[in-house]
């Protein structure tokens, strides 16, 4: 059976939750359509140290946090993934210009790599702030050391980071995840029935 084409464009950041829970949201969307996604990567707290830091010092008030984390075990246990309970968070931009160098290998290469720095990050509690745990990413992921070298010494990626952000605030978003799909916006972790609503309009 043909699939429908469905193009999508998404903003996130590797170290934030909500964003995999959105990724695993949308990955569910192959199912129905042959999906096309076009990832605009966010560095949400450029201010990390790449050694991490408690997530105690992001300046969440305690009940505000407790709120966010209860409402991402829901959202996880509905996908099916247990969240280990995070200590620490880090710096994402060489993770960020990682993912977008490893677009130039092809698409199977960067959905590899996409999937693992999320798995390596949530589940498996690894800081993908450390670029010896990014290059053991990268070979799973079938990415060349030549291109894992160029994400973090060629400008071009920087320039990429920024004009994301540019285009960002262009639409309005100041938040991760964002969904633009069919010329509609959406924020936050939605429910896949909202993705999928917003998959058959622009069919």
């Amino acid at each position: 059976m043909i699939k429908p084409a469905l193009t999508a464009t998404v903003f996130s950041d590797y170290i934030c939750p909500f964003c995999y829970i959105g990724h695993l949201r949308l990955e569910r969307l192959r199912e129905d359509f042959d999906l096309q996604v076009d990832w605009r990567f966010l560095e949400i707290h450029p201010d990390n140290p790449p050694e991490g830091r408690p997530v105690a010092e992001l300046g969440y008030p305690a009940h505000h946090w407790e709120t966010l984390m209860q409402n991402l075990a829901r959202m996880a246990e509905e996908e099916g993934v247990a969240l280990p309970q995070r200590e620490f968070t880090t710096n994402s931009r060489r993770a960020l210009k990682l993912a977008e160098a490893a677009k130039e290998e092809g698409p199977e290469v960067f959905r590899r790599l996409n999937a693992r720095l999320y798995e390596a990050y949530f589940l498996e509690q690894r800081n993908i702030g450390d670029p010896g745990v990014l290059r053991d990413l990268a070979e799973q992921s079938a990415l060349t050391p030549e291109r894992v070298d160029a994400a973090w010494s060629e400008p071009r990626y920087d320039d990429i980071l920024r004009q994301n952000l540019q285009d960002a605030a262009r639409l309005g978003i100041n938040g991760t995840p964002a969904f633009v799909i069919g010329g509609r916006l959406v924020t936050g972790a939605v429910p896949l029935a909202t993705l999928r609503q917003l998959a058959c309009s622009e069919n």
